[in-house]
């Protein structure tokens, strides 16, 4: 090879590891912080690996599985407020109807369809009657939560000891729910790489006219992605309520924020369109470890911990919608 076909080649791979930089620069940077994180726990305070570590990744595995649906609406160039007041419903409903002795299986494929029906009304009234997604979620969101508080009275729902760790010993339990976890996680992200219709998401986000045009139904994958999300919601207050013996009308309030943050910090853009599941998954691992490290580090002040980490969710937000803006000038 000579020496100018070297220099090229050369120049190709820096040109492609530029670009690689810089279409990755989101996700590289929360990977980055997340092990600083771990690293700077490990130094500092190492006993958070043997308490705490596991039991994060545990809390972490719903707010997952919504993030996943989460950054499939916000892809699509939606936003879905209402998630956690569905997945307070569906908590709910599984309550109600493990107590009435349904097996198991049962309960649990009930959960997630009215999770799906709950999404489905999202989507049908953004993608037939064209609303704007953020009121047509902050109502619904309004009205479920009226209807959990006035259906249960503020009262908690029981589970029977059949439902606590999906009837699992509680070592197998946490494995079993971080595991439902992760491959909801890969099917989803194998599905946005390699499926038309993970594709379909991608074009109707980045331009819904243009997707039109190439023979996409923009109205059907919207409704569709908001079905996702309510059924996901539906599988996440599972996994949640497994872990607890009752489970309260206000158990999802706050979860929006969370899931949503953790999107956008991902590297999602929140104006559609871009964004991936592996960046989705540092933000989730990242915000779910700052609240326990607070709390761990901060021990004998156990509010600490969760109170900043709402802070910083919203800090996380706002920087992240005012990044996108910047580089959308820039361009």
């Amino acid at each position: 090879m000579t020496a100018t076909a070297q220099a090229n080649s050369g120049d190709a791979q820096a040109a492609s590891a530029r670009g690689f930089l810089h279409r990755y620069l989101r996700e590289i940077s929360v990977a980055i912080a997340y092990l600083l994180l771990l690293a700077l726990l490990a130094v500092s305070h190492p006993a958070f690996f043997h308490a705490g570590f596991r039991e994060t990744w545990v809390s972490a595995a719903p707010v997952l599985v919504a993030a996943v649906g989460m950054t499939l609406v916000i892809i699509a160039r939606e936003i879905d407020i209402s998630i956690g007041s569905q997945f307070s419903a569906c908590g709910i409903i599984a309550g109600m109807l493990a107590q009435s002795k349904l097996p198991i299986p049962v309960v649990l494929l009930c959960t997630v369809a009215a999770g799906g029906a709950m999404g489905a009304i999202n989507g049908g009234l953004v993608a037939g009657l064209r609303l704007p997604s953020i009121v047509v979620t902050l109502a619904t969101m309004v009205i479920i939560r009226g209807v959990l508080l006035w259906a249960t009275e503020g009262a908690a729902v029981l589970f029977p000891p059949s439902f606590q760790w999906l009837g699992a010993s509680q070592a197998m339990g946490q494995a079993a729910i971080v595991l439902i976890a992760l491959v909801v996680f890969a099917g989803f992200a194998w599905a946005l790489r390699w499926l038309a219709a993970g594709r379909a998401v991608y074009a109707v986000g980045s331009d819904a006219e243009a997707a039109r045009l190439a023979g996409i139904r923009p109205r059907r994958v919207v409704f569709w992605v908001f079905v996702l999300m309510g059924m996901l919601s539906g599988l996440a207050s599972l996994l949640n309520a497994s872990q607890f013996v009752m489970i309260y009308p206000n158990t999802g309030d706050g979860l929006e924020l969370a899931v949503i943050a953790a999107v956008v910090v991902g590297g999602t853009a929140i104006s559609g369109g871009r964004g991936n599941l592996i960046g989705t998954l540092l933000g989730v691992a990242l915000l779910t470890t700052i609240g326990p490290a607070l709390v761990f580090v901060h021990a004998h002040v156990s509010a600490l911990g969760s109170q900043w980490a709402k802070a910083i969710q919203g800090l996380v937000i706002l920087a992240a919608v005012s990044s996108d803006a910047l580089a959308r000038r820039t361009r």
